[in-house]
């Protein structure tokens, strides 16, 4: 099996709807009014690392909705993980959730995506862009690290590869109907009616149009009603926040979200289900349940 050694980039040939770099993210800014960033969909990404044994640390390409295509300059190994998408190279189909290897001068190309929102497309050696506070993610809201990735740009591979894995395939996750996202209720559930908590676990929500890697707006039939309208500090917010505008629809917070906020959040998706509220395609359906 072949090493990444001779390869030196990546040509994009066509650049899709928004391919951005990601990594682990940059913990421990938040101080500084900077976000940890990274993965929308972590568990992907990490997957996709997995699959050509590179060190989880590692930079991938992180695909909204498919349509990448690159050209390999020299030979490589590559995994796609995450929104299932049908793969190509040189036209000829081969798998996702496996290690693929490049030619020099082959084409891999992404489809559109058949299910989920978000893949992730790693290199054995990972994607080498220059470092903003210790990551390479690119931060959509501060508006820190790599510019998105565009038709023509070349991709430098780097050198965090490690020991082969013991094996070259792994089991993509189930397709599922509507989701369920477990929530933690706070820290500011006091400030809404005892109805409102009920609707946030009863009814069915809707991702709407407006959502990205800051956050997803969500649509349900009954809003959701506070019962203490005074003002509130800005404070402190994270991953998952279910944050509440006037309106009573809520907003999820995923990896680019803003560091503060203004608006109560009435409940806290649990990390292990961010993976799955990163891949809600607009008009997906989900529930809240306690968790």
């Amino acid at each position: 099996m072949g090493d990444n050694c001779a390869v030196s980039w990546l040509e994009v040939v066509r650049g899709g709807v928004l391919v951005t770099v990601q990594d682990r993210g940059r913990p421990g800014y938040a101080a500084l009014g900077v976000g940890t960033s990274g993965a929308a969909d972590r568990r992907s990404h990490d997957s996709a690392n997995r699959l050509v044994g590179n060190d989880p640390g590692a930079a991938t390409l992180e695909v909204t909705l498919g349509g990448l295509q690159v050209r390999a300059h020299g030979q490589a190994t590559v995994a796609v993980t995450g929104a299932r998408v049908p793969l190509r190279v040189n036209g000829i189909p081969c798998g996702d959730y496996s290690a693929t290897h490049l030619s020099d001068g082959d084409v891999l190309t992404l489809g559109h995506a058949t299910a989920g929102l978000r893949s992730y497309l790693a290199v054995r050696g990972g994607v080498d862009a220059p470092p903003t506070l210790g990551s390479r993610a690119t931060d959509t809201l501060a508006e820190l690290g790599p510019p998105s990735i565009r038709t023509g740009d070349r991709i430098p591979i780097g050198t965090m590869a490690r020991q082969w894995p013991a094996e070259e395939l792994i089991p993509p996750p189930p397709t599922v109907g509507a989701a369920t996202l477990h929530v933690r209720l706070g820290p500011r559930d006091e400030m809404f009616t005892a109805g409102a908590l009920d609707t946030l676990l009863g009814q069915a929500w809707t991702v709407t149009q407006d959502s990205n890697r800051v956050g997803m707006r969500l649509e349900g039939p009954v809003p959701l009603e506070r019962a203490d309208r005074g003002e509130l500090p800005s404070e402190g917010m994270v991953p998952g926040a279910l944050q509440v505008p006037a309106g009573g629809q809520p907003v999820l917070f995923l990896a680019d979200h803003p560091v503060t906020g203004g608006y109560p959040v009435i409940a806290v998706v649990v990390d292990d289900d961010l993976a799955a509220a990163a891949q809600l395609v607009p008009g997906a359906a989900l529930r809240f349940a306690r968790g």
